[in-house]
């Protein structure tokens, strides 16, 4: 689940960026303090799940909602704010939450549970047909070819851009494939996103450095260097027994 923070106070939106870091469904998290960022985040991540304040710096984030709803799938909206007397005007504008400062990790995880819980219920089932031919083998088009790349063959994958590239033990694929459908169609047992930007192979890891903001960099057996951010760093410890 990608998520956007909206909020004017920085120690509010830390606060709450290292809540949200901690539960297993959110993956992006992005961070802005107007409406103006929000409508930029909208526009560039389109993220799930906006948690938004109420009273911004000379805006409100209600004003904001209100727009929301006129527009063509929306992310869902869950007020974040200090102030106990507007629940009534956010339920009005299909907030699905409201949170009060200062935030508690129970209360975000089951506001973040009943969000994914209606993500779900949004989206039709995936077809397996793919999966069932070629269970152990990613199916990528490139170069107007299409390769079957056995999954023990692949060390990483990164895009940038419009690009990916899937990196294998002897060469690398560019393909316009997006990382979301690469990482559906992976075996979640093998491979990790472990960046908004990379899925790596847990089977092809050569080394963990400690990096920036106690962050890793993950050298892999190709030699590699890939990036593990903040918004991953739970699951990736957790994946590797650290």
């Amino acid at each position: 689940m990608k998520v956007a923070i909206i909020d004017d106070e920085p120690l509010a939106r830390m606060e709450l960026h290292y809540l949200l870091a901690q539960t297993l469904e959110v993956k992006e998290i992005y961070e802005g303090e107007s409406i103006e960022d929000a409508f930029q985040l909208l526009l560039t991540e389109q993220p799930d799940l906006l948690f938004l304040d109420i009273h911004l710096t000379n805006e409100s984030g209600l004003d904001l909602a209100k727009k929301l709803i006129q527009v063509p799938n929306p992310p869902l909206i869950i007020f974040a704010t200090a102030y106990d007397n507007h629940a009534l005007e956010a339920f009005e504008v299909n907030a699905i939450d409201y949170l009060l400062k200062p935030f508690e990790q129970s209360r975000v995880q089951k506001a973040v549970t009943k969000a994914q819980n209606i993500l779900q219920a949004k989206q039709p089932p995936l077809p397996q047909k793919g999966k069932d031919k070629n269970p152990d083998r990613l199916t990528i088009e490139t170069d107007e070819r299409i390769y079957l790349l056995p999954y023990e063959d692949i060390l990483y994958c990164e895009v940038e851009g419009k690009q990916t590239s899937v990196y294998t033990k002897t060469t690398v694929y560019q393909t316009t494939t997006t990382l979301a459908s690469i990482e559906l169609a992976l075996q979640a047992t093998m491979f990790l996103r472990v960046h908004r930007s990379y899925i790596i192979n847990l089977h092809e890891i050569k080394e963990i450095q400690p990096w920036f903001n106690q962050t890793y960099q993950v050298t892999m057996n190709n030699g590699g260097k890939v990036p593990v951010s903040r918004s991953y760093l739970k699951s990736f410890k957790e994946a590797v027994g650290l």
